[in-house]
């Protein structure tokens, strides 16, 4: 399996799993590409954001700023719709009308802050961000949006981080119990997921498998609300979930959760999302490697546990993992 970033990874991982883990014990699955999670009301009411704020010290650097458009640069403003959900990618720590936070948030803030420009940030919901691309709604969007073959036939990319693919149950769950490398393994049981995702389309253009194979079909229900696919897994009405690596990884991590999560099925770039052709993406790629060269994306990643998903360069549009 392509796992960039070793270098940086291998740098950070210690620091990262002895002080970070433990900083978030919320009951939430990732947002954004899972379309699964906690309610933002329950996060709120007992648990906030992590004090350390790797983006205040971030300077804007005039050569990366100068490769906007010169409309951009004069209007000082970029348009962001934004996917918030759960930890750690974005969630609202103090309620929906409290500032959001989370990995992506400190991403795009950061990369902002470099082109010297201020975000104009629009909460929307997942599968509404990429079609709004071509309408001029919005500049960009975030949402941990996985880089596919599929995407790319109409959606321009800079990647920030690599994550992907994949499953968790319900702990003391004895149905399914080891990684799942093969989507026959899941054949008979019920999986949840979210709306307009890449798990949602990879389970349905792949549900022949189990015939194929003379088994029962797996059942699939996708969920479009943030907690939904959480509380069907805890009562029952479904026995899988497909979500994001880092959420399902951050969500097993947390004794309150009572999940188990299975493992990696199949890693993928995810980067920020742009209309085809957008004349932003040479600026936004420079501005997050300049993170990275700098030493505020480790920092960044280290504050949300992410440290794993770690790239050593951004790239604009690279092929979908095999």
């Amino acid at each position: 399996m392509n796992r960039p970033g070793n270098g940086i990874r291998a740098r950070l991982r210690t620091a990262a799993s002895l002080a970070l883990l433990p900083l978030f014990p919320l009951l939430a699955l990732t947002a954004c590409d899972s379309g699964g999670g906690a309610p933002a009301g329950a996060v709120a009411q007992e648990h906030s954001a992590p004090a350390d704020d790797p983006v205040a010290g971030v300077r804007s650097v005039d050569s990366i700023a100068a490769l906007l458009p010169a409309e951009v640069r004069k209007a000082g403003t970029l348009r962001v719709g934004s996917s918030v959900g759960s930890p750690p990618s974005a969630y609202f720590p103090n309620g929906q009308d409290k500032p959001p936070a989370g990995q992506d948030i400190d991403i795009a803030d950061a990369v902002a802050k470099v082109l010297g420009v201020r975000l104009e940030r629009q909460d929307a919901s997942f599968e509404t961000i990429l079609p709004a691309l071509g309408s001029g709604k919005y500049d960009f969007g975030t949402g941990n949006f996985g880089v596919t073959t599929e995407r790319l036939k109409t959606i321009d990319f800079v990647t920030y981080i690599n994550d992907g693919q994949g499953f968790a149950v319900k702990k003391g769950n004895t149905t399914l119990t080891t990684q799942v490398s093969d989507l026959t393994q899941l054949c008979g049981l019920t999986i949840g997921t979210g709306a307009g995702t890449t798990f949602e389309k990879t389970l349905t253009a792949q549900k022949g498998v189990c015939a194929a194979a003379g088994k029962k079909p797996y059942e699939v229900k996708v969920f479009a609300e943030a907690g939904a696919v959480t509380t069907a897994l805890q009562q029952g009405r479904i026995e899988v979930v497909m979500s994001t690596i880092n959420g399902l990884r951050h969500q097993a991590a947390q004794p309150v959760a009572q999940t188990a999560f299975l493992g990696e099925y199949h890693r993928l770039d995810v980067g920020f999302a742009f209309k085809k052709g957008s004349p932003l993406t040479p600026a936004l790629q420079a501005a997050v490697n300049e993170l990275i060269k700098n030493g505020t994306y480790a920092r960044i990643l280290q504050k949300w546990g992410t440290t794993a998903s770690a790239i050593d360069t951004s790239r604009i549009n690279p092929a979908e993992h095999a």
